[in-house]
């Protein structure tokens, strides 16, 4: 309030002032009151008029766009316009914190890995992240105040969210056909609706993969169980000769076997998803992979096949000693398995040009038909069933190549054609590979590493 007694102040002296002017002029025509009234209230009124104007100042700036300054006049109105800038600028302040909180919490949804879609009380789009944009193929700016209903057309998705109950995420495929989505709804405010999506697409293979799995290993056991329970039924029934009985006695030792390299190879695979990435400082010699992998190949084939062995072998690779051995074998002796009696299996080994070494298995067996060779290192697939289990493989011998490689890392290429046999490369990385020290330039790298450190001392 302290502008209140200025301004009567002022109002004060300028009725004294303009009356008393008012009576000096008044005075020679004989009419000193009337003269005091009239300057007086002339005197009261000029400065109401400029009161007026300092006021259409402020009113006008209040009209405007309050960029610049209030009007910075004294008094009455230099006091309210000081207080509605300060009131305005504050305001401005708490807005533009608004928006930057507004802003960064569209930042965080934006940066969410599921897609968040707002909509109103009548169904449009209010607001969506990139992410739900890529899930129901939308525009987050040209879509805009749509009908959610009018551009997400899948049946599974409008009855649920026309159906009001939320308790449960509702699952279908993806409008651009690329996957599933499972989309969850979340009333809040007004009868403004939340909806959730999240790409499902890899979890639902993951679990389709691990129901086959199980399907399969299942199944893979249960076959030779069944022969195993029929063989001693028949032994506990049936009067056999010497001979039956041995027969019978081979037959289950085979099915013994076929569950025993399944229960292997399960537990191989289970120890390579489990077990860490093998050490980059363990060197085994390739030399001594190649003749173990060549003596279980010539024991499988039995002489049945014409081997050879080539390549240059002096280099060392780094891992894990018994994956190494298991991924070379396996890719031998599934040629061994599939190539016809008198057909041939070369197993080689080389440094290709950037250091990299290839270890490759070629055969002269039936071939593989183009479709097939991308799932070859599935679990449990087989290109010819009933041919697989004859010749006693289990499956999953190439998954077991495959994740050798990718933890050495390596990869595995697979090239064939029906007719012409096939070639198996497993490539490891020049990273994985060494040639051994000399032995007179391991006692110089020793010596030269004693005299260092005496130096050192």
């Amino acid at each position: 309030m302290s502008w209140l007694f200025p301004r009567l102040f002022a109002g004060f002296l300028a009725m004294v002032a303009g009356g008393v002017i008012g009576y000096v002029l008044g005075s020679p025509v004989q009419a000193p009151v009337l003269s005091v009234l009239f300057g007086g209230g002339l005197a009261v009124g000029a400065l109401a008029v400029f009161d007026t104007l300092r006021g259409v100042r402020l009113i006008a700036w209040l009209r405007g766009a309050q960029e610049t300054d209030a009007p910075r006049d004294a008094g009455f109105w230099g006091e309210i316009g000081y207080r509605v800038e300060r009131s305005i600028r504050a305001r401005e302040r708490s807005t533009l914190q608004e928006q930057a909180r507004l802003g960064q919490f569209l930042d965080a949804i934006e940066a969410s890995p599921n897609g968040v879609l707002m909509i109103d009380v009548n169904g449009q789009i209010d607001w969506c992240n990139s992410v739900a944009a890529s899930h129901f193929g939308l525009d987050p700016q040209r879509d805009r105040l749509q009908r959610l209903t009018n551009l997400v057309r899948a049946p599974a998705f409008v009855a649920y969210l026309q159906g009001g109950v939320y308790r449960e995420p509702v699952s279908f495929p993806s409008p651009n056909g690329l996957g599933t989505l499972s989309v969850l709804v979340r009333d809040y405010g007004d009868g403004m609706k939340l909806v959730l999506s999240q790409d499902i697409t890899e979890r639902e293979r993951a679990d389709a993969m691990r129901r086959d799995f199980v399907a399969n290993v299942s199944h893979e056991i249960r076959t030779p169980l069944t022969v195993l329970s029929g063989f001693i039924e028949t032994m506990n029934t049936l009067p056999l000769t010497e001979v039956e009985r041995k027969r019978i006695l081979t037959l289950m030792g085979q099915q013994t076997q076929r569950m025993q390299s399944l229960v292997t190879d399960l537990l191989t695979l289970a120890q390579l998803e489990g077990s860490p990435r093998p050490p980059a400082d363990q060197w085994t010699p390739v030399a001594r992979l190649l003749r173990q992998v060549e003596a279980d190949a010539r024991t499988l084939s039995q002489g049945r096949h014409q081997l050879t062995l080539s390549g240059e072998t002096a280099q060392q690779i780094a891992g894990a000693e018994g994956e190494l051995l298991s991924a070379l074998a396996n890719l031998a002796n599934n040629a061994v398995r599939y190539t016809p009696e008198g057909g041939r299996v070369d197993i080689s080994w080389r440094v290709l040009g950037d250091g990299s070494g290839e270890f490759a298995v070629k055969d002269t067996g039936p071939g593989i038909e183009r479709e097939h060779l991308p799932r070859l290192t599935e679990r449990f697939y087989r290109v010819d069933g009933s041919r697989s289990r004859d010749t006693g493989g289990t499956g999953l011998g190439l998954s077991i190549v495959k994740h050798v490689a990718q933890r050495h890392g390596g990869e595995l290429d697979v090239q064939s054609e029906p007719g012409k046999g096939s070639t198996f490369r497993l490539v490891f990385p020049a990273a994985r590979l060494r040639l051994p020290l000399a032995p007179a330039d391991a006692a110089r790298g020793s010596s030269e590493a004693a005299e260092a450190a005496s130096s050192a001392r």
